[in-house]
C-alpha cells in the first residue's frame, strides 16, 4: 500500500489524517488548521480568529498517523529490536518487544517504544512509550495506549479504536480516554504531492 488516509474523532471535530505511506507526506485537516508536511518542510495554516492552541505540528503531524499504523510502522529504517520485561496487567501477562532509534532516526531518535502482544493470539494489544517532545514532561517514563479493537482495510488489520491509559511507573493504571477512527482507506496509488504543499495562508515551520 501507498497511501493512507482516516479520519480521527476530537472534541473538537473531526480530523482527517492523510499521508503517503512510502515517503510520509503528511496533512492533517480540521475545522481549525491544517498542518502539512510537504517531505521536507512543515507548515502551518491557521484558519481559526485565536491563537493555534494544538500540538507542536513539527512533532505532531505525524504523531496520530504513527500509533494508528501500529505495528506496521515498527518495521521503518533505523530501528533496533529486543526482548523487554512482560507486562502484567488484571493478571494477565504480554510479552514485550522494546523498540528503539539509531541516531539520526526522525525527530526524537531517543524515543522507546515497548510493543506487548497477546500470548495465544499474538496480536499487539500495548504500546508503551516515552514523550520527547513536551516540555515538563518525565522523558524516560512509558505511557500506554492499549489496542484491542481492530478492524479489516483491504486485507490488512487496523485499529478502530485506540485506549489512552494513565500510568505510573511503566505500567498502565486505569483508561482516561479513546480515540476512534472512521472512514479508513488504503491505498495501492500514491496521493499527488500537491496535495501536500503549503497552501496560500500557510507558514513554514522551523
Amino acid at each position: 500500500m501507498k497511501s493512507l488516509v482516516f479520519t480521527m474523532e476530537t472534541k473538537n471535530g473531526d480530523e482527517i489524517i492523510a499521508t503517503n505511506l512510502k515517503s510520509r507526506e503528511a496533512l492533517l485537516t480540521n475545522k481549525n488548521s491544517t498542518i502539512g508536511f510537504d517531505g521536507s518542510k512543515v507548515w502551518l495554516e491557521n484558519k481559526s480568529k485565536e491563537k493555534y492552541k494544538g500540538y507542536d505540528p513539527i512533532y505532531g503531524y505525524n504523531l496520530m498517523f504513527y500509533f494508528y499504523a501500529m505495528p506496521f510502522i515498527l518495521a521503518d529504517d533505523g530501528i533496533n529490536y529486543k526482548d523487554a520485561e512482560p507486562l502484567i496487567f488484571e493478571g494477565k501477562t504480554y510479552p514485550g518487544i522494546e523498540i528503539t532509534y539509531n541516531n539520526g532516526v526522525g525527530e526524537t531518535p531517543e524515543d522507546r517504544y515497548v510493543l506487548y502482544y497477546n500470548a495465544t493470539t499474538f496480536n499487539m494489544e500495548w504500546l508503551g512509550y516515552t514523550v520527547n517532545f513536551v516540555e515538563g514532561i518525565d522523558n524516560k517514563e512509558l505511557h500506554f495506549r492499549r489496542y484491542k479493537d481492530w478492524q479489516n482495510v483491504n486485507g490488512l488489520i487496523l485499529p478502530k479504536s485506540i485506549i489512552g491509559y494513565t500510568f505510573k511507573n511503566d505500567k498502565p493504571i486505569k483508561p482516561k480516554g479513546t480515540n476512534v477512527f472512521k472512514d479508513v482507506k488504503l491505498s495501492e496509488k500514491a496521493f499527488d504531492l500537491k496535495m501536500f504543499k503549503k497552501t496560500e495562508n500557510g507558514n513554514y515551520l522551523n
